[in-house]
């Protein structure tokens, strides 16, 4: 059943009208005090589906501040302004606040009836498109490359998330993408057409973070010459991304929670709240609950920030995905340098694969430009990566396996051992999938099998 809310300061008016859309199957809330309405349209739960307010209920025109914090709160919440004292300048302002509809009372029960089930309509309209751009752009967004089991679990995540306002968590290693799951996050909601700001919690000096988080008016510390907007408000229509948020201090964490919670801000010096339309999405590589038990992050806040988690995962846990990111990296960097290349030598892709890559997709990144710009080919060989790469890997045909003296060697027990290793790399680094081991060994399936067959089964066999 839809809910509404129905705002009036006359109890009859809510009573009357609560009657009439509980006799249309509706689920109503009233309220008669418009600053009670403020605090219920701000929270989430239970959702409301469309709200009727009043305009004039005390001094003023206190409708108008009621649709101003439904808009923050649910930018696509319509909201339906009823007033006994019409005007085109209240209408007008009421329309260009973004209200769904203005109307005079006493209101005609039938015409609030169309109104309402057509905002109701449009509501429907706007969800299913935001529900298709997020589906869309959960398999398709550009910079989230990956097929693996963990990336897909997260691009579900993102399409499930993408569409409301709830508060997102993204967490995972320095280098795994976080910023980009934001990125995608914010293409895929209702805020997608405002800024993204994405804000480093620990690069901004700790006596500075107040006002360049939520601005300073002029005068209210020494340096304060005039007003300054914060980062906040410049998110204002879109979407604030506070990365490394556990670096955020424990007096701005204060005022953060409140951003969270009631979507305004006060500027340092300042003594009215500004008002806020944004989503809020948080990143950190750190364990929040450890950091929540050592007294440097606020329970409350981690709370409220913790509300769906995203974890990213590390390359090592993807590395299915590794030559996807390989490839792009290649075609971008080469693109970039007016090169053209056409990939790595089988031994410079053995390298890579065999790497730990702690610094993930971020590593990797920097790996594939260093390889490009070195490389004189089309073919990127081992020297022009790293020399910390493929240490394990045999980088040369003219390097030994062992060195031969006058003793002699056993040549069929050294090759077999080193086949052996090569054979059990190979299945660590593919989950122990035969048919990619071939591949990165260079070998057809039915050799690959046959050799395996031949050295780990038959070994046990005679064991």
């Amino acid at each position: 059943m839809p809910r509404i809310l129905i705002v009036d300061d006359e109890a009859p008016q809510c009573t009357v009208l609560g009657i009439s859309f509980k006799r249309r199957g509706f689920e109503v809330e009233t309220i008669t005090d418009w600053r009670a309405a403020l605090k219920r349209v701000a929270q989430a739960e239970p959702p409301l589906d469309v709200v009727l307010t009043d305009l004039r209920m005390e001094e003023g025109d206190e409708g108008l501040k009621v649709l101003e914090a439904a808009r923050a709160a649910d930018p696509n919440l319509p909201v339906i302004i009823a007033t006994a004292f019409a005007s085109a300048q209240t209408a007008v302002q009421a329309m260009r606040s973004g209200a769904y509809h203005y109307l005079i009372k006493p209101v005609d029960h039938d015409e609030l009836e169309v109104v309402v089930e057509r905002a109701l309509e449009r509501r429907s309209l706007v969800a299913d498109n935001v529900a298709l751009r997020a589906q869309l752009s959960a398999k398709r967004d550009p910079d989230l490359l990956g097929r693996s089991t963990a990336m897909e679990r997260v691009q579900v995540l993102i399409g499930k998330v993408a569409g409301s306002r709830t508060t997102v968590l993204i967490s995972g290693q320095s280098g795994t993408g976080k910023e980009l799951v934001a990125r995608a996050i914010h293409r895929a909601s209702p805020w997608a057409d405002g800024p993204f700001v994405a804000i480093n919690c620990g690069a901004i000096p700790e006596n500075l973070v107040e006002s360049e988080l939520f601005g300073a008016v002029k005068g209210a510390f020494t340096g304060a010459v005039s007003d300054r907007v914060g980062l906040c408000e410049e998110a204002n229509g879109g979407t604030l991304f506070l990365d490394e948020i556990a670096e955020l201090p424990l007096q701005a964490q204060v005022k953060m929670l409140r951003v969270l919670q009631e979507r305004c801000i006060r500027p340092v010096g300042g003594r009215k709240d500004v008002m806020l339309n944004l989503r809020v999405l948080a990143a950190t590589n750190r364990n929040l609950k450890k950091e929540v038990a050592a007294g440097s992050f606020r329970e409350d806040l981690f709370f409220r920030l913790n509300v769906v988690e995203i974890p990213v995962p590390s390359l090592s846990a993807r590395r299915e995905d590794i030559k996807l990111l390989v490839d792009h990296f290649i075609h971008r960097f080469a693109d970039e340098q007016g090169k053209q290349m056409r990939g790595l030598t089988k031994a410079a892709e053995a390298a890579v694969g065999a790497y730990d890559f702690p610094g993930n997709v971020r590593e990797l990144e920097n790996i594939i430009e260093r390889g490009v710009t070195l490389c004189d080919g089309a073919w990127i060989e081992v020297h022009d990566l790293p020399p910390d790469l493929g240490g394990s890997v045999l980088t040369s045909s003219e390097s030994p396996l062992v060195m031969i003296d006058e003793k002699g060697v056993n040549m069929e027990a050294i090759l077999e051992d080193h086949e052996r290793r090569l054979m059990i790399q190979a299945m660590d680094l593919c989950g122990g999938v035969k048919t990619r081991a071939a591949e990165l060994l260079g070998m057809s399936f039915r050799s690959f099998r046959y050799r395996y067959k031949k050295i780990f089964e038959e070994a046990d066999d005679e064991r």
